[in-house]
């Protein structure tokens, strides 16, 4: 299937620049939308400004657009009416215009982070209930919530992807299991694009194949994808891997911490 027109929000960031060239040739047109200017590299590309909040702007910039890879928002822990405002509602409003627009499939940047209270010794599948390791997971629990109820209510296509730690290569000893690699990355956006129209509301980790990973990977019938990557090849480089895991620890690792999400806290 080919890949037509494409939106990419958050397309500034990490992960939007990779996919953007990575699937440069492959698309009939790129819609590049973030909240600061972009810079356009090919003819078949178009950069516009947009704030997720303005619903209107939105609906406008997605216009024309096949499909939408939504990479858009607050990347980590914040307060909770930021994460609401931007990640919550921004997505609302990305499914709203995806409705009113016609646009037959959106793929929705979720995050490990929904399940960050799992013990490192879980093989954690999208079947289980999330357990948010902060109010950044918690937004993005509410994210997959609304792609569920746009595909239920609405029809829409949605694929959720529990984005690992994306990183050219894995720096610290929790991304042994947790590395997602930009190759895998595009791989599995790519998947989540082209997957069957038939298919109604996904969820699936996009994790490297890592050989610590504490996450399922996707089954074929959800992202036709297989990993490439792993992480323990970089075993030697990374500091503490020899020290005896401890199986009962959140996945999150510090970002289970009560004082990661503390200071974000009032009073």
């Amino acid at each position: 299937m080919g890949l037509g027109t494409v939106a990419i929000t958050g397309a500034a960031g990490n992960i939007g620049s990779a996919v953007r060239q990575a699937l440069r040739e492959e698309v009939t047109r790129m819609i590049l939308l973030d909240r600061i200017p972009i810079r356009r590299q090919a003819a078949n590309e178009h950069a516009d400004i947009v704030d997720l909040r303005d619903a209107a702007a939105v609906e406008a910039a997605l216009a024309g657009a096949d499909s939408v890879l939504h990479l858009g928002g607050l990347p980590d822990e914040a307060p909770l009416a930021d994460l609401l405002e931007v990640n919550v509602l921004g997505t609302q409003n990305v499914l709203e215009a995806a409705r009113r627009s016609g646009i037959a499939r959106v793929v929705l940047a979720s995050s490990n982070r929904v399940t960050g209270f799992y013990p490192t010794a879980h093989i954690t599948s999208t079947q289980e209930p999330v357990r948010p390791d902060g109010l950044y997971g918690v937004s993005k629990a509410a994210v997959e919530a609304l792609g569920q109820m746009y595909a239920d209510k609405f029809g829409l296509s949605v694929i959720c992807l529990r984005i690992g730690s994306f990183e050219e290569k894995p720096t610290e000893a929790r991304h042994l299991a947790t590395w997602l690699s930009p190759r895998d990355a595009v791989g599995y956006i790519r998947a989540a694009l082209t997957a069957p129209r038939s298919t109604g509301f996904a969820t699936g980790y996009a994790v490297s194949a890592n050989t610590r990973r504490f996450w399922a990977l996707p089954a074929s019938s959800v992202l036709d994808y297989t990993p490439v990557d792993d992480a323990e090849h970089y075993v030697a480089h990374i500091a503490g891997t020899h020290a005896p895991a401890d199986a009962s620890a959140p996945q999150a690792g510090p970002y289970a911490l009560p004082e990661f999400t503390l200071r974000h806290l009032q009073g």
